[in-house]
């Protein structure tokens, strides 16, 4: 009887090792079931609200009629569109731009083989500038708070008078309240950086739970002798657990010293004065002391090493992760109680000393970001790739980028608070000195970036002339109409922006590391806004310092009103927030490594999701599995692939059609996508296919070297599929440019391919010689693979 049992268990297995599989994926903006499948009567066979695999309801118990499928795979359709763009709290997420800046040039590193330590060194100084990043954010919601209402505001008559609210701050109003001296009022307007912090720490707890405890398979490392091995292909890869909580540990505890120090720093100074009393001033220093320490202990964390990727590190450090935020938060308690002691003849008058401490973070920032750019340039020379963005410079040039950024949403929200306390604009000093001076740069620098898409356009519109000739050749003997011809040439110019995208970053990377230098020195040299230093010299000079700090200012400020207004409309708009959701579909493929108050990385959820539904199913039948990306969905389906065991990668076919793999990906992340990692994914897959349009602006051709180029990259398809109306198409065929590619014939034909290759069992030989593998075609014909 159980011998019987076991031949009828191998001959369900036998029947249903015929039984293919296509598994979607789709792309950026993300889809619904009904639309991927093409039916609108889907059902959920695996997976949560959150990401699911979903099929046809009459597909749904396909393993049991293996017979019905001899001539067709079974569909599934991957959905992961709600890890980027669910409820309305990931609104909220737009706070976090910058991190999740920073931790993209993270990944920008140009490939290089036995440069330990200068990989090692590339991954610190992004981990520092992250550092950079948070104290920025702190110092800037303790400049509003503190500096701005509880030092200027509340201690000046007029503003306490304008704003009724702060009666009981204003020693004027309160007639000496309790809470009208300086040091209290510190202490209680530091609330609201210590919660900005508590936030970021509570959002990055939440989300760390969420997405990185989703663990990846567990199975043994890939060999690493194969230098062009993809680091994808780790199995701790997408598995940061460790990395982030180390880190959040850290930077919360960096954004508590800063809340106490602002509080802790004026009162000391006063107490330092002649005739001081001495108790307080040692207990200043003690204070201050002891905040250094934990400011060493900070740094000290940040810089151990970083990711471990080679095994699945399933170990916390649990007493660094709880100690080191619950010490630095009694510094802060602490520093409340020494800044809210009593000191009758205490006043606050001028600025705190705002300017030194946002001068001191532009100056660590701009070294930093010089210092990367050292370090990328001896990476790259090691292992020139002629292909890399900015020949390796991309990863410097997006944190240069990140440190802007962070600095226009600082300066936004202090210059937007102090002209609304500040009605009249007299009664105020204003935000440091520093934040006008960079505010004052924005103009110049908009001029730049005009000027450049200016000469692109030009280029562009120039492109586009001279693709009319090459539209009319490709569709001869039809009669000629210029408008559709102008259209389609303009589209294929059009396309190619993307392939110019890295001569943008750099020039404009390069103009705001400059003109920030030069910010930095206006402002600590002459201590005075641009339209003051320049008074007394050329009327001409005069007046653009003039003009350019009133519109800095005005642009400043109606940029962070659009901030938060776009903020406001994601929290309330489902399609809004699909909108912000495209922007973090490619923003948050990386896993956090650099920041850990970035958006969370919806890859460690996916890419895991995707290996063990592909990993489940060649185990179930045997193969024969299609898994078929588009866009950003092509990107998780090569991740994927990487993830599996070495067998079950060979019995996997992958088919990519509209994919940056490339065109972006292999561009800006040389190191994971470049030409040696994706060399190396086509000769493990058992097939690749990829299909593009030259209409497309973010899908291209793999590019890989040799024989092996044209056995992946199939020619550019047709876009439009028909140039006039025919009998087949009477009304005209819409440029489809990235959308819509299962439109097209060759889709189907491709994977009947794919699905022809593959076969029941062992998969197809590899030939890894010079000739391309040929692959029989369901029409008979003949294919490269």
């Amino acid at each position: 009887m159980k011998k019987a049992q076991e031949r009828s268990g191998t001959g369900e297995r036998d029947a249903r090792s015929g039984t293919a599989l296509e598994l979607l994926v789709h792309g950026v903006g993300g889809t619904t079931p009904t639309e991927m499948l093409d039916d609108p009567r889907t059902v959920r066979i695996t997976g949560d609200h959150v990401a699911a695999v979903f099929r046809r309801t009459e597909d749904a118990d396909a393993e049991s009629r293996p017979e019905d499928y001899r001539g067709r795979p079974v569909p599934e359709a991957y959905v992961w569109c709600n890890l980027t763009s669910g409820n309305g709290t990931r609104a909220l997420w737009l706070l976090l731009l910058p991190f999740m800046v920073v931790n993209i040039a993270h990944w920008m590193r140009p490939a290089a083989h036995g440069r330990i330590r200068t990989v090692r060194l590339y991954g610190l100084l992004l981990r520092l500038a992250g550092l950079t990043l948070t104290v920025l954010l702190v110092a800037a919601a303790c400049e509003v708070a503190l500096d701005l209402v509880a030092w200027q505001c509340a201690g000046t008559r007029a503003c306490a008078e304008r704003h009724s609210w702060l009666g009981f701050l204003s020693p004027a109003l309160s007639e000496g309240g309790w809470w009208s001296t300086p040091g209290r009022r510190l202490a209680l307007a530091a609330a609201v950086p210590a919660a900005l912090t508590g936030l970021l720490w509570y959002l990055s707890l939440r989300t760390w739970r969420a997405y990185e405890s989703q663990q990846p398979m567990d199975r043994e490392a890939d060999s690493e002798d194969d230098p062009r091995r993809a680091a994808l292909s780790r199995p701790g890869f997408w598995y940061g657990r460790r990395l982030v909580a180390r880190l959040r540990a850290a930077h919360t505890a960096a954004g508590l010293l800063t809340v106490a120090v602002g509080v802790a720093a004026p009162a000391a100074r006063f107490d330092r004065r002649p005739g001081g009393p001495a108790p307080l001033d040692t207990l200043g220093w003690a204070l201050l002391g002891a905040m250094a320490a934990g400011a060493v202990a900070v740094a000290a964390v940040v810089c151990r090493r970083g990711r471990s990727e080679r095994l699945i590190d399933r170990t916390l450090d649990e007493h660094l992760v709880r100690r080191l935020p619950l010490a630095v938060l009694l510094l802060l308690v602490l520093a409340l109680l020494y800044g809210g002691w009593s000191r009758p003849d205490w006043t606050s008058d001028g600025r705190l000393s705002g300017n030194t401490a946002f001068g001191g973070i532009a100056l660590v920032q701009g070294l930093l970001v010089v210092a990367l750019a050292v370090v990328a340039h001896l990476l790259h020379r090691s292992r020139p790739d002629v292909r890399a963005a900015i020949r390796g410079l991309g990863g410097p040039a997006v944190a240069m980028l990140a440190c802007a950024l962070g600095g226009v949403m600082s300066g936004g929200v202090a210059q937007r608070v102090a002209d609304w306390m500040d009605g009249t604009g007299t009664s105020l000093d204003g935000p440091p000195v520093l934040l006008t001076w960079q505010a004052s740069v924005i103009p110049p620098l908009l001029v730049v970036v005009l000027l450049m898409c200016a000469a692109l356009a030009l280029h562009t519109l120039r492109l586009a002339r001279a693709e009319r000739d090459a539209v009319e050749g490709d569709h001869p003997g039809e009669a000629g109409d210029p408008g559709r011809t102008r259209r389609i040439a303009l589209a294929r110019a059009m396309a190619t922006l993307t392939d110019r995208a890295p001569l943008l970053v750099a020039i404009t990377s390069a103009a705001t590391l400059l003109l920030g230098a030069g910010a930095l020195v206006g402002a600590l040299t002459t201590g005075e806004v641009p339209g003051e230093a320049a008074r007394g010299t050329y009327a001409v000079a005069q007046g653009a310092a003039q003009t350019a700090q009133d519109l800095g200012s005005w642009l400043i400020g109606l940029g962070f009103i659009l901030f938060v207004t776009w903020g406001r409309r994601a929290y309330k708009d489902a399609s809004a927030r699909r909108t912000i959701g495209v922007l973090w579909d490619v923003g948050t493929f990386w896993p956090r490594a650099a920041h850990p108050f970035a958006p969370p990385c919806y890859a460690e959820r996916a890419v895991p999701d995707l290996t063990w539904r592909m990993a489940t199913w060649t185990r179930a039948t045997g193969g024969r599995l299609v898994i078929s990306g588009h866009s950003q969905g092509s990107v998780l389906a090569a991740a994927a692939s990487w993830q599996l065991e070495p067998s079950a990668r060979r019995r996997v076919a992958l088919l990519t059609y509209g994919s940056p793999l490339e065109r972006l990906y292999g561009r800006w992340f040389p190191a994971h996508f470049g030409p040696d990692a994706l060399a190396s994914l086509h000769e493990e897959v058992d097939c690749w296919r990829n299909l593009y349009r030259r209409t497309d602006p973010i899908g291209g051709p793999v590019r890989l070297p040799g024989d092996a180029g044209p056995a992946v990259d199939r020619a550019p398809l047709k876009d439009p599929l028909t140039y006039g109306r025919t009998e087949l198409h009477p009304l005209p065929a819409p440029i489809l440019g990235h959308s819509d590619y299962q439109a097209d014939p060759v889709f189907a034909e491709e994977r009947g391919r794919l699905l022809a290759r593959l076969r029941p069992g062992l998969p197809a030989p590899r030939h890894t010689g010079g000739a391309a593998a040929t692959v029989p075609a369901a029409d008979g014909t003949a294919g490269d693979c």
